[in-house]
């Protein structure tokens, strides 16, 4: 069987970093830096794919579940975290599991990545079923953790999809809507929360935005479900809120908004009148 060969772990384009000054280093890396959103772009009908397989299971009831270890891990708490307070949305409908649990958010857990049998352990905690979906984020593409999780998934009908760096990968092999999204080696060799990380983060957001305006989260541009958890937020909520019905009056709208609970509940509630 022919050896599974990792771009990601591939010597970098640069060399010699040690001797660069400061200005090369931070040069070099922005150089790299502007060749991820052209593999991004490549990717596109991939992610299309997946946030179409996601928006179908969310909008008849389903949850959408990360998971991952180490950088790749982080990337999708940060993503999973922001969909209540941006969107509206209820804790647990975007779920994030990282290999190591909590502890592995700010520290590095040796070797819980390698347990195949961990990741599947954790999804089912939650009791995950097939009206759920599994997205796996391994810049390699052979974490164990969620290699396992992934096949897992899949025994139980539940669709899964992955957001990789290399093209051929284990885990892109267990999912049903793998993104593939190959940047090359890094700046630092190996260094995947580099040029992968920031792909893997592009991602993550094209997934997550789309999905929410999907599910009927955002009106025109703008976050009309978001929470209004502080004072720059209500403050944005009060004029939108403005704007949306030509009102001349702050104070009215901000008693409004903060009444009503979101610019949408306000704007419905003012319609209604």
């Amino acid at each position: 069987m022919e050896e599974f060969i990792r771009v990601t772990e591939q010597p970098g384009n640069y060399r010699h970093l040690e001797r660069m000054s400061v200005n090369e280093l931070l040069t070099n890396i922005n150089n790299e830096d502007q060749t991820v959103p052209q593999s991004v772009k490549k990717a596109i009908p991939q992610i299309e794919k997946l946030v179409q397989a996601i928006s179908d299971k969310m909008l008849a009831g389903g949850r959408l579940f990360y998971i991952g270890a180490g950088t790749s891990g982080r990337l999708a708490i940060v993503d999973a975290s922001e969909c209540p307070p941006t969107y509206g949305v209820p804790y647990g409908l975007v779920i994030a599991l990282i290999a190591g649990g909590e502890k592995a958010i700010t520290q590095a857990v040796e070797f819980a990545e390698d347990s195949q049998e961990e990741g599947w352990n954790d999804l089912n905690k939650h009791f995950i079923s097939d009206k759920d979906v599994v997205i796996g984020l391994a810049a390699s593409g052979t974490t164990p953790y969620v290699i396992g999780a992934l096949e897992e998934s899949r025994k139980r009908g539940i669709i899964t999809g992955c957001v990789v760096c290399n093209a051929g990968s284990p885990v892109a092999a267990v999912s049903d809507f793998p993104v593939e999204v190959v940047v090359g080696p890094e700046f630092v060799t190996g260094s995947t929360r580099m040029k992968s990380g920031t792909a893997q983060k592009l991602v993550l957001n094209m997934i997550s935005t789309a999905v929410m305006i999907q599910l009927g989260r955002v009106e025109d541009n703008k976050m009309v479900n978001m929470q209004l958890s502080n004072s720059k937020l209500v403050n944005r909520g009060v004029k939108m809120v403005m704007d949306q019905l030509k009102l001349d009056d702050y104070n009215a709208a901000k008693e409004l908004l903060l009444t009503n609970g979101s610019v949408k509940k306000a704007v419905d509630a003012y319609s209604r009148k």
